[in-house]
């Protein structure tokens, strides 16, 4: 009987915690949602699909053309860093199915630009991407010129995803730290991968 007493005020506390943590998340996001700053939003919002595609992409091609191989290989590292981090925010987003705000609180939150309502919320791919390509480059050129300027565009990114009614602040940052997770992890991984595809020709 008390194990079960036990069990039930911990569960109780559980669901408390969390109807007060959705609160927090809700009411955080109508605040930012109101800031009349959309058109900088929508900008931000984009560079978080266009530069993880374009940066490494560039730097790959450079790369190749100039036959640097120490460059092919930072490419690699700061490309495959990002397909990692979207292909596990995409897999999130597909098990777990959260609604987005704008969708489950029309009358609360306002859809800034062209959201696409079928595709679930959690976690943010774009913040996931940013923050993997912020990280991975901060990790690859470690000058505070690069990390800077990067961290401060990755929150951007964040913040942007929230500002335009389509993220819960919780999304973002389940979002910025896949992207720095699988940045990190990915130095392991790379390791493995520039043995496969270059051999010791790189160091």
């Amino acid at each position: 009987m008390k194990r079960q007493r036990i069990i039930f005020l911990i569960l109780t506390a559980c669901f408390t915690f969390s109807l007060s943590a959705q609160n927090i998340d809700i009411n955080t996001l109508k605040t930012i949602n109101r800031w009349d700053v959309h058109g900088l939003s929508r900008g931000l919002s984009a560079s978080g699909v266009i530069l993880p595609v374009g940066i490494p992409t560039a730097m790959g091609l450079y790369a190749l053309i100039k036959k640097d191989q120490p460059m092919l290989k930072d490419a690699i590292y700061i490309g495959t860093s990002v397909i990692e981090a979207v292909g596990i925010t995409y897999a999130a987003k597909h098990i777990i199915g959260r609604d987005r705000p704008f969708v489950k609180y029309p009358d609360k939150i306002h859809a800034y630009g062209a959201p696409d309502a079928d595709s679930p919320s959690f976690p943010s791919g774009h913040t996931a991407a940013a923050f993997s390509l912020a990280t991975s480059l901060s990790i690859t050129y470690p000058k505070w010129y690069v990390i800077a300027p990067s961290a401060v565009w990755a929150c951007g990114v964040g913040f942007a995803r929230m500002n335009q009614g389509v993220h819960y602040p919780c999304d973002v940052v389940a979002g910025a730290a896949i992207g720095v997770g699988c940045a990190f992890v990915n130095v392991y991984v790379n390791r493995w991968l520039n043995k496969v595809l270059f051999g010791r020709q790189i160091k």
